[in-house]
């Protein structure tokens, strides 16, 4: 049913034509036609809920002052460089979903509360759908944290303003955004839009690079692979740590436009020459048909095949952090 849920509400979607969408660099909207939709829907596959573990280290950390980076679940992290706290992609709800009662459902709760929280200085968005923009969490940020900029995709601030918060600030790909100690762009990837009926691909998609004089941090939002890697890499330098996506990649031939599976994941940080990686977009919602836990197993073994050591590209438990 949930499978079902999800595949039909991305078939409604792209079987809605709009005019004047964003597109990727290489030109193409990512669509798939009804039969694809039947032909995955259908389909026997049907993961085991599970949840991974989760870790109560943030627990040690003075998260209005020390440089880390912690992992809150799916795309969400809680980021410290220089003094500057950062949110990315904040989704604390129970389900990524516009009904309250259906659509897909959290395997595990965020491992912090939005209780929790340090005072938040930036929130970054990287796309609009569900599991990423959850403006129900985005109110209760926004009220806690009202001195707080939210930096969206062009496309996208009208969402956040009809629901009272300001400070919101859209961007197209290489648009920068300068707060204290940080440069902030926004970077194309592969991938789509949409949160209804008729909007599809009407705002835009894409990652967040953090430039600072300590360090440079990457976080990819929600992509399928591509040339954008090696691009961001040119113009903007090296990233010493890249968040990036390892999971909802199966079955590859429906989802390989729009998500990487973990050694696609590994050639983005090698595109990026990143010193050092963390993966994302596992283990939180069920979202495609690959098991809860075998993203850092096909993650490891990657690594094993281009003879990289593991500390190239790790994955936390939710709750977990890394010093920077």
């Amino acid at each position: 049913m949930l499978k079902f849920f999800v595949s039909f509400s991305i078939v409604l979607v792209s079987l809605y034509l709009v005019a004047e969408r964003f597109t990727n660099t290489n030109g193409i909207a990512n669509e798939k036609s009804f039969s694809d939709f039947l032909k995955w829907s259908l389909s026997n596959e049907s993961p085991e809920r599970i949840a991974i573990e989760s870790s109560e280290a943030w627990k040690e950390l003075d998260l209005q002052s020390d440089n880390y980076i912690l992992w809150i679940g799916h795309a969400s992290f809680l980021i410290n460089i220089g003094g500057t706290t950062i949110l990315t992609d904040p989704v604390f709800s129970k389900r990524a979903s516009p009904l309250r009662i259906l659509g897909p459902k959290r395997l595990i709760p965020p491992a912090l509360t939005l209780n929790d929280l340090p005072k938040i200085d930036l929130v970054t968005i990287s796309h609009n759908h569900y599991d990423h923009l959850d403006v129900h969490s985005l109110k209760q940020i926004y009220k806690n944290n009202p001195a707080a900029n939210f930096l969206v995709p062009k496309g996208d601030k009208k969402i956040l303003t009809k629901r009272g918060i300001e400070n919101v600030f859209e961007f197209l790909w290489w648009e920068n955004f300068a707060s204290k100690n940080l440069v902030l762009t926004f970077t194309p990837v592969q991938h789509w839009s949409a949160r209804g009926l008729g909007d599809r691909n009407k705002s835009l998609w894409g990652g967040w690079f953090f430039k600072s004089e300590e360090l440079n941090l990457y976080h990819a939002g929600d992509t399928g692979y591509s040339n954008d890697f090696v691009v961001t890499k040119e113009r903007l330098g090296a990233p010493d740590y890249a968040l990036i996506p390892i999971g909802a990649y199966a079955p590859e031939w429906f989802m390989s436009d729009n998500h990487v599976n973990p050694k696609d994941a590994l050639q983005i940080a090698i595109d990026l020459d990143a010193k050092k990686s963390i993966g994302m977009h596992w283990g939180t919602f069920l979202l495609t048909d690959e098991e809860v836990t075998e993203p850092p197993q096909l993650l490891e073994a990657a690594l094993t095949e281009e003879s990289l050591p593991s500390e190239y590209f790790i994955t936390l438990k939710p709750g977990d952090f890394e010093p920077l």
